[in-house]
């Protein structure tokens, strides 16, 4: 797994569950601004990271997550991906 395929898989799961194009998604979105996401919208889209990369994302680091890219760069972390 690289960060690449941890960015298309978000990407891909921003883009479904919030009836975006591709062409939307770039690497400085932010969740609460751009795709004007609520706080159950977040939870939803944290859960299904934590499901797809068995990972447990805290509450205090899920509130971190606010763009695209730190979120690729948490979960790079998290799995140990360079």
């Amino acid at each position: 797994m690289t960060k690449e395929d941890i960015y298309n898989t978000i990407a891909s799961s921003i883009t479904e569950q919030f009836n975006l194009k591709a062409s939307d998604i770039k690497p400085e979105l932010n969740f609460l601004k751009d795709i004007d996401a609520d706080s159950i919208d977040f939870v939803e889209l944290v859960l299904d990271l934590e499901d797809h990369f068995e990972i447990e994302i805290p509450d205090e680091d899920a509130e971190k997550l606010v763009t695209l890219q730190n979120t690729v760069d948490y979960i790079a972390e998290k799995k140990q991906v360079d």
